[in-house]
């Protein structure tokens, strides 16, 4: 996505993101799994540490990992988990989350289907100097669980129905 998708909820404010992108050999698989993501099936990928983080979140009186609202689609409005859905457009290719967890902070994760491949992207904005710790402090789990979950996604033996 462009930059311009982003004004809307960066604001002009300092940001940090984590992209990852995939090739997609078989787009309508790809997008049942996007859609299907959180509650029962999961986050494909480190679930312990999805589960541990739910943990956390509820212990300091977040959402914690409270399944999906409608395990059988997303919509604008829903949750999965501890995310927010903010744009649920199969057609387009896009799902965008927002965390309701507790962190100093805001935090999207966006899926895009587009030209052939899937792009997964992080973005957090921080509050304060708390919130610039706490990015800091998750960076290294975001190095192996997000590109194990993209690839998760995509995997060929996923897309022919396996989990």
């Amino acid at each position: 996505m462009d930059q311009d998708f982003w004004k809307t909820y960066i604001r002009g404010r300092k940001f940090y993101k984590d992209i990852q992108q995939q090739p997609v050999a078989d787009r309508e698989q790809t997008l049942d799994r996007i859609f299907a993501i959180g509650g029962k099936r999961g986050w494909y990928y480190a679930n312990w540490l999805w589960q541990l983080r739910g943990w956390m979140d509820k212990l300091v009186g977040g959402p914690g990992m409270r399944g999906r609202k409608n395990e059988d689609r997303l919509e604008a409005g829903d949750y999965t988990d501890f995310w927010k859905v903010v744009i649920a457009d199969r057609e387009q290719g896009i799902l965008l989350l927002e965390a309701e967890m507790k962190v100093p902070g805001q935090a999207w994760l966006l899926f895009f289907l587009g030209d052939g491949k899937l792009t997964q992207t992080a973005v957090y904005v921080p509050e304060n100097l708390a919130g610039a710790l706490y990015w800091m402090s998750v960076w290294p789990f975001h190095g192996f669980i997000f590109p194990g979950m993209i690839k998760k996604i995509i995997a060929p033996e996923m897309q022919r129905g396996g989990r």
